[in-house]
């Protein structure tokens, strides 16, 4: 069956069906999202090249017939699934995306009125198919094929990013850099790394005093409109070359406000904040504003999943819920041009796709009026089922501290 079979039918069955959302709807399901009004947005974007050099060159990211590492297999039907774990142990994935890590954080204190939210990464050893704990990064990116990861020791922000072999779990190359490292992202294609630079640590906290309902407290804090952020690095990963852009921050930033690749590699965004939630700003290679790729301005910031494989269709946000012994979620798919909405699909968050017609997403196993509990769930299109891929996420105990997030990339 088709995509276009499969959007035809996933209409009939929603012809007539639930009705709609109750009033109230979005703030629950937004309510730990802060939405602030953007004061101003003025931002002169200026490049500054930089030559990049290698620490230690050695060949990595070789993908040629002499590559013996084993690959992570297949379960039935492309899927590999493990419902009773939570955080996961054995490998989960399906199609061809797979769970190359995940990560838990927790707020570090460093003295009376500073903190630090450190992560702690689990990575996936393909030989076992198991994933494995690994204190020693602050930040991990996996790229594309699961044989490397771009990782930043603790401490940021970090002036080299090391070239890890999954297999063997060792860095194979460091690459150094003048400006401060805070977060990194692959291109599709995994040859280039875009690395956001901060003059301070990102993850910073400040305790600060704040009126309670029972008189002063003290909170901490992120630095919300307050970003260090001073631009981004475009690295090739085979030669560990590239330039530094400047990319001024301003009011509308989190602290941590990381750049990506568009889908073609000749763009990088980021999520700002402003009037509604999932906003992105496109800059050029050399740090000027620019308008968004033609099939990326529909997208949201917050929606990891974006274009399916193909680039014919595109994930979007939560458009409806409906209740029950558990509640439902639906999101949107769109026309990647027109931004129209061509069907649903379900699942409360999309983070990845699996090929064309599937997708991984978090969906909850709870009622509306619970506790949302969610769980690593695969969606099809043009179809009510859901296969579960994890077992239940716990809620996080507080902002600072969250149980397991899931990091994602293509085999």
């Amino acid at each position: 069956m088709n995509v276009e079979e499969l959007v035809r039918q996933s209409l009939r069955e929603q012809a007539g069906e639930q009705p709609p959302v109750d009033t109230g709807f979005a703030d629950r399901v937004l309510a730990v999202r802060r939405r602030r009004r953007t004061r101003r947005i003025a931002s002169v974007a200026a490049a500054t090249a930089a030559v990049v050099g290698i620490a230690v060159a050695v060949p990595l990211l070789d993908r040629g017939e002499g590559d013996a590492r084993p690959a992570v297999g297949l379960g039935t039907d492309g899927v590999q699934a493990h419902p009773d774990q939570s955080p996961p142990r054995d490998v989960i994935g399906a199609g061809q995306t797979v769970l190359a890590a995940h990560y838990t954080s927790a707020l570090r204190v460093r003295s009376e009125k500073r903190g630090t939210v450190e992560r702690t990464y689990w990575l996936l050893d393909a030989r076992t198919g198991t994933y494995k704990k690994d204190t020693r990064w602050s930040f991990v990116a996996v790229a594309p094929g699961l044989r490397t990861a771009a990782v930043l020791e603790r401490g940021l922000p970090a002036h080299r990013i090391g070239l890890l072999d999954l297999a063997s779990g060792r860095v194979e190359r460091w690459i150094q850099i003048q400006h401060g490292v805070g977060g990194l992202a692959f291109s599709h294609d995994g040859s280039r790394l875009v690395a956001t630079t901060y003059g301070e640590d990102p993850d910073l906290r400040t305790k600060e005093k704040m009126q309670g309902p029972d008189g002063p407290v003290w909170q901490w804090n992120s630095a919300y409109g307050r970003s260090s952020r001073s631009g981004f690095y475009v690295l090739d990963v085979a030669h560990g070359t590239g330039s530094w852009s400047a990319v001024p921050s301003d009011r509308t930033i989190n602290a941590r406000q990381d750049f990506a690749f568009s889908r073609a590699g000749d763009r990088v965004y980021a999520q700002y904040v402003g009037g509604r939630d999932g906003l992105q700003q496109f800059y050029s290679l050399d740090g000027a504003k620019t308008a968004a790729p033609a099939d990326e301005k529909h997208l949201r910031s917050d929606v990891p999943a974006r274009l399916s494989p193909d680039g014919r269709l595109a994930a979007l946000g939560l458009s409806r819920e409906v209740d029950g012994d558990p509640g439902r979620s639906y999101s949107s798919i769109l026309d990647p041009r027109t931004g129209k909405e061509i069907t649903k699909v379900r699942g409360a968050d999309l983070l990845a796709w699996a090929d064309d017609k599937r997708l991984i997403a978090w969906e909850r196993v709870t009622g509306l009026d619970e506790t949302y509990r969610p769980r690593l769930v695969l969606v099809t299109l043009g179809s009510d089922e859901v296969v579960p891929l994890s077992g239940v996420r716990e809620p996080d105990e507080d902002i600072l501290r969250q149980k397991w997030v899931p990091v994602f990339a293509r085999r």
